[in-house]
């Protein structure tokens, strides 16, 4: 079965009139709520994150920080009285939705959770992103000796995630994301350090690539060097801003593109657990996320959405297979 993490309690996470604001899992969920699938789906009651196992990935003076406080840490990142313990129930949530599919009591998930996590680092909350859930989780699954590939496909490079697994080869971290753009790294030498050296797939991408871009990266470098990988869990870090309509975004992919992207994972490892990261369009994000959750649960949908525009990833995918050949077949 396919779980669903979800509380109301993210709404106490809000600062209004910011893009990452309460509405966007509330939208998200009343909009499963129509769709076919919705009664084959477990939905789950997230559990806190324990504040040591917070600090397996992040910082102690960084989770001091968070817990003690109430304003803004920086001028897109906003914390309110609720927000340390909403976080940890964000991180928890997909940590524990990680586990219930490594175990075998469910089959996949998509953690619906608030705040977002992929630009948190080591040492710094950022990006509208308080504690590093994919992160945590990856984290998680590794330390049960298991290869986890994190795949990013949010219009910002997961910064901080990437930062976190640089220099490890447990955790393959690939990413598509628009460049330049915030937070501005990324760059497609940014391969990874020590034993981490090209563990780390970074596909910066230009303004309005499209559908088509994205998947001749996905189909001669993601999938590929997945697949060489033979990763034992999948985390999808699933932002929603790489649509064409988003107003933070600009890779202007189409509904559709997302369920596509998680089949193509799926034939490299079924063991998959998506977290939310941006998206900020409340009927994009909801139909976005309905395209992945309908592929997990084996009932894809589909979604009248188009984009015409488009541009070729053929430069890319050359000089991330000059720069990766060394490490991997491609």
């Amino acid at each position: 079965m396919t779980s669903v993490v979800y509380s109301d309690e993210f709404m106490l996470h809000n600062s209004p009139g910011h893009p990452e604001r309460a509405e966007r899992a509330v939208a998200a969920m009343e909009f499963l709520k129509d769709m076919p699938f919705f009664s084959g789906l477990h939905i789950v009651e997230p559990v806190m994150i324990g504040e040591d196992e917070l600090m397996n990935v992040h910082s102690r003076d960084m989770v001091e920080r968070i817990k003690r406080t109430v304003g803004w840490l920086d001028p897109d990142t906003y914390i309110t009285g609720d927000s340390y313990r909403i976080a940890r129930l964000a991180a928890g949530g997909l940590v524990n939705a990680c586990n219930e599919v490594l175990n075998g009591r469910e089959e996949n998930a998509f953690a619906l959770v608030r705040p977002p996590g992929h630009h948190a680092t080591k040492n710094r909350s950022m990006g509208f992103c308080l504690f590093n859930n994919a992160a945590l989780a990856a984290n998680f699954v590794a330390n049960r000796g298991k290869k986890v590939l994190v795949f990013d496909h949010d219009v910002h490079h997961g910064n901080g995630t990437c930062d976190i697994f640089y220099d490890r080869d447990d955790v393959l971290y690939q990413s598509i994301h628009l460049s330049p753009h915030y937070p501005g790294t990324g760059m497609i030498d940014e391969v990874g350090v020590g034993k981490g050296k090209g563990f780390t797939v970074n596909a910066p991408l230009s303004r309005g690539v499209g559908n088509q871009g994205v998947e001749k990266i996905l189909d001669e470098v993601m999938i590929p060097i997945a697949k060489q990988f033979s990763p034992d869990f999948i985390i999808i870090s699933a932002g929603f801003d790489s649509h064409h309509a988003d107003e933070l975004g600009g890779l202007s992919l189409t509904i559709d593109s997302y369920g596509e992207m998680i089949e193509k994972f799926s034939s490299v490892q079924s063991s998959i657990v998506c977290t939310l990261e941006g998206g900020y369009m409340l009927d994009v994000l909801g139909r976005g996320i309905a395209s992945e959750i309908a592929v997990l649960s084996h009932t894809p949908v589909h979604f009248d959405d188009s984009f015409e525009q488009g541009t070729d990833t053929g430069d890319v995918v050359k000089k991330l297979n000059d720069i990766l050949g060394g490490y991997w077949s491609l």
